[in-house]
């Protein structure tokens, strides 16, 4: 096969499968066209075997990671954690809006950080919809939260985001070496977050008078929190002791998978459902279209343009390059392009192509998947969100965020450093 065709092939096949994930076409899966595709480019010598092989053992350990949270999330929500969390917002706030976007800033933050922005999207924010109905408060401030924070707030942990997962096999570092140097950056930019929604929506948390409703108060989730508590502590343990975190977040499943099965609130089946298998075949897919795409020219195009080094104007550039791709080409294949280019720095430009991949996002619906799968929820709650409105908020907020998360992580490794 000629280079040229498979350059044009290998594109072609990549803006099929980011289309058809956008778009979904018949309502399938992305899987359904992602995985032909992938096959496709192997046939046709688009990639090599070797190095679709080399891809998927690389992407392994990391869609086995994720397929674990999923679970852990899915069944933290059976056993109630998120109706408890809507109960504890609409009592705080006491009928305030504005105070209820500070309980939905501080929740929204903590569940992507800890159970990954996935539930954050898929299960908070049907509960935040709910708790501002129930306050008489206008929901659209709250939701926008969800929405930014499921991108924004998922800097902090491994296991906050997919993309976090792909970083931090490329940086070497540590899981508290990685928290660490991520600290500042996830408190920079989530105070970016809520200084910017809170003056954009002034008028919506302004508006009315709403009473307190009454509402229930559902039993906390103990055994649930504190499964993932230990979770927790063993994604610490795992990586002192330099074994694969997976392994902690698949104890952790498996310890409310089992309480779900012999109480008879989950089966097999719904269990493994909650993985989401045909999206972890879509991420698996994606990933050998990106590395045809990498193999076939784009590697050495962004060779040029990615800054060497940790200085700031350096973190910067990386960073901002991350933020423009993911925007361009969505910031899963934005992160399998750039990681490889970044590493030769140091795990300081890895983590700064994470701060772009993750704060990027928030200025267009195709940046991430997450903020796509969030816009068709609020639909179905009959809430109109507006392309202008999200790409105005997303303007006003991107630059000021990722510029104050850059500093912030340059700061961070002059003082936290990256060894050890």
């Amino acid at each position: 096969m000629s280079t040229s065709f498979a350059e044009a092939l290998s594109i072609g096949l990549l803006v099929l499968v980011l289309v058809c994930a956008v778009a979904r076409p018949w309502g399938r899966p992305e899987a359904v066209v992602a995985v032909p595709a992938a096959g496709l480019a192997v046939a046709v010598g688009a990639i090599s075997w070797d190095h679709a092989v080399a891809e998927a053992q690389r992407l392994g350990p990391v869609i086995g990671f994720l397929a674990a949270v999923l679970v852990l999330a899915q069944l933290c929500d059976d056993e109630g954690l998120f109706r408890a969390c809507g109960a504890w917002m609409a009592r705080t706030s006491a009928g305030s809006p504005r105070r209820l976007l500070v309980q939905v800033f501080a929740i929204a933050s903590l569940v992507t950080a800890v159970l990954s922005l996935d539930a954050t999207v898929v299960l908070l924010t049907p509960v935040v919809f709910v708790t501002a109905a129930q306050l008489g408060a206008r929901p659209k401030p709250h939701l926008y939260a969800c929405t930014h924070l499921s991108n924004t707030a998922s800097l902090l942990l491994p296991v906050s985001n997919l993309t976090n997962l792909l970083a931090f096999t490329a940086s070497g570092l540590s899981f508290t070496r990685f928290a660490a140097l991520m600290t500042l950056p996830w408190l920079a930019a989530i105070a970016v977050e809520y200084a910017v929604l809170r003056r954009f929506f002034a008028a919506e948390l302004d508006a009315g008078a709403p009473a307190p409703a009454a509402t229930d108060a559902p039993e906390l989730p103990l055994f649930a929190l504190v499964t993932v508590a230990g979770t927790l502590a063993g994604f610490v343990l795992t990586s002192v002791l330099g074994v694969d975190p997976a392994w902690a977040a698949a104890c952790g499943a498996l310890v409310l998978a089992v309480r779900a099965l012999v109480r008879r609130r989950a089966t097999p089946v719904t269990i493994l459902r909650s993985a989401a298998v045909p999206f972890l075949a879509f991420v698996l897919a994606l990933g050998v279209v990106v590395r045809a795409v990498v193999d076939n020219g784009l590697a050495s195009a962004l060779g040029h343009l990615v800054p060497y080094g940790t200085s700031l104007p350096a973190l910067l550039g990386v960073a901002a390059l991350a933020a423009v791709l993911a925007n361009v080409i969505n910031n899963l294949p934005a992160t399998l392009v750039l990681l490889p280019l970044a590493v030769p720095s140091g795990a300081g430009a890895v983590l700064a192509v994470l701060l772009g991949v993750n704060i990027g996002p928030n200025l267009t619906y195709a940046g991430s998947l997450a903020t796509l799968l969030w816009r068709r929820i609020v639909r179905e709650h009959d809430t109109d969100i507006g392309l202008g409105e999200f790409t105005r908020l997303g303007l006003l907020v991107v630059p000021a965020a990722l510029a104050a998360a850059v500093v912030a992580l340059w700061g961070s490794l002059r003082v936290v450093g990256i060894g050890g």
